[in-house]
């Protein structure tokens, strides 16, 4: 089965959506991903706007940037 990459916006997007009384059963058949799918991405998500997400993956690719710094000058001295 081909895996689906669903963008940060779309995933808020999904999760509004049963926020506002939607099924989460019924919005998961219309994506096309199982339930335990949507109940991940609601553990990580929830609550969030899409800036909120944007700005999580900013700082989250900033912290290996400085991981790697940091590695590569242990591995200096």
């Amino acid at each position: 089965m081909k895996r689906k990459n669903f963008t940060e916006e779309q995933i808020v997007k999904a999760l509004k959506r049963v926020q506002n009384g939607e099924p989460a059963k019924n919005v998961c058949r219309e994506l096309g991903i199982h339930e335990q799918t949507f109940y991940n991405w609601k553990k990580k998500y929830a609550g969030m706007e899409v800036s909120d997400v944007r700005e999580l993956k900013r700082l989250a690719e900033e912290n290996a940037k400085l991981k790697r710094l940091v590695a590569e000058q242990a591995l200096d001295i």
